[in-house]
């Protein structure tokens, strides 16, 4: 007879908020080879490392990239790193999409929308760990 698992199913919400990292750590990472491959257009060194080094910003980019896959990788793992990654970006998107409401208001709405559905996928699914026993 065959032994069965003691691992519980991960929750859909949970697989959503972990694509989402996923997806953002693909994008940022797009994002930081177009900057590092735009870097020699800019000759202004008068405004700081960020100000017009495009390398800087894909340095930044390419950051933000890998803390979203260790992120993503962790939540589906179940460990808490991954949860504090994905709370983190969440609000911090949460705030950009308010300052930016004016400017692109379809863009900020869907933001919030896509925000909104990680916090709550991580909210009830705070208790799921990858033994399968509640934490």
């Amino acid at each position: 007879m065959a032994t069965q698992a003691l691992y519980k199913k991960r929750p859909g919400w949970l697989t959503f908020s972990a694509v989402v990292l996923f997806a953002v750590a693909v994008l940022r990472f797009i994002s930081a080879i177009s900057y590092f491959s735009s870097s020699h257009k800019v000759n202004d060194l008068s405004a700081g490392l960020f100000g017009n080094q495009l390398w800087g910003w894909g340095l930044w980019d390419l950051c933000i990239a890998a803390l979203a896959f260790f992120g993503a990788l962790s939540l589906l793992r179940g460990e808490t790193f991954g949860r504090l990654v994905a709370y983190v970006w969440a609000i911090v998107i949460m705030i950009e999409s308010f300052l930016i409401i004016s400017v692109a208001p379809w863009y900020a709405a869907s933001t919030i929308a896509l925000t909104v559905l990680v916090i709550y996928g991580l909210s009830t699914t705070a208790d799921w760990s990858d033994t399968g026993r509640p934490r």
